[in-house]
């Protein structure tokens, strides 16, 4: 495969799949009580310009809260590390310490890996699904010029944009309002953040920010 029909297809999975897929949640109940700090952490954002309702922690598990780890991944300070085995994603600190958040990935696996940087970021991004999606499901017509921002829009309060050698990759780090797809692999391409994660990671990490991205085969501990 060349490199412009890996980019299309890609671009398919990494557009396409910030649709969250059909299907009925399994989530399994909460079996811890909920610390002040996580509640007040994924509380509402009224001040927002679409505004977002609290999370409902049961949907979670606990392991996918926003905390602060030991860094397990190496790198420099301020690298973004998604580990997509694991559903986790990392932002480097110094001194040795990571924040980590809870992701989703998509249900078909994550084919791409490897080096990014991210030139910009937007908030309330506008979704725009690629013209094989459209193919695939006739009822996107509607947005083929892009969704407006709002809670429903698939790439949620903020989109990261990632490229690659210059390029883009067409694969985002985005927000999402479906908090069980956290920790799980139920959509067909980019990785996900529960809107309140995503924020905080966008007001984190400025342009220009490395990314890294491993793949399944190859996951992390922490």
């Amino acid at each position: 495969m060349n490199r412009r029909n890996f980019t299309l297809g890609l671009g398919a999975v990494a557009l396409g799949g910030c649709q969250m897929s059909p299907q009925t949640a399994v989530v399994s109940p909460q079996r811890t009580t909920i610390p002040p700090e996580v509640i007040a952490m994924y509380g509402p954002r009224p001040n927002e310009r679409f505004p977002i309702p609290a999370v409902d922690l049961s949907k979670i598990e606990p392991q996918f809260w926003r905390r602060e780890v030991p860094d397990p991944t190496g790198e420099r300070t301020g690298t973004i590390v998604v580990d997509t085995g694991a559903r986790y994603l990392y932002l480097v600190r110094e001194g040795g310490r990571a924040i980590r958040y809870g992701v989703g990935i998509g249900r078909d696996g994550f084919s791409w890996n490897g080096d990014a940087t991210i030139p910009f970021k937007r908030e309330w991004p506008t979704w725009t699904p690629p013209a094989e999606m459209i193919a695939r499901e006739p009822d996107l017509e509607q947005y083929r010029d892009g969704m407006e921002p709002g809670l429903g829009n698939p790439l949620g309060a903020r989109a990261l944009y990632l490229f690659q050698n210059g390029r883009d990759t067409l694969y985002r780090l985005h927000g999402t309002q479906e908090a069980y797809s956290i920790g799980r692999a139920v959509s067909s391409g980019c990785v996900r953040l529960i809107n309140q994660d995503i924020i905080d990671l966008y007001d984190r990490v400025p342009n220009g920010s490395r990314v890294v991205v491993r793949p399944p085969s190859n996951p992390l501990t922490a």
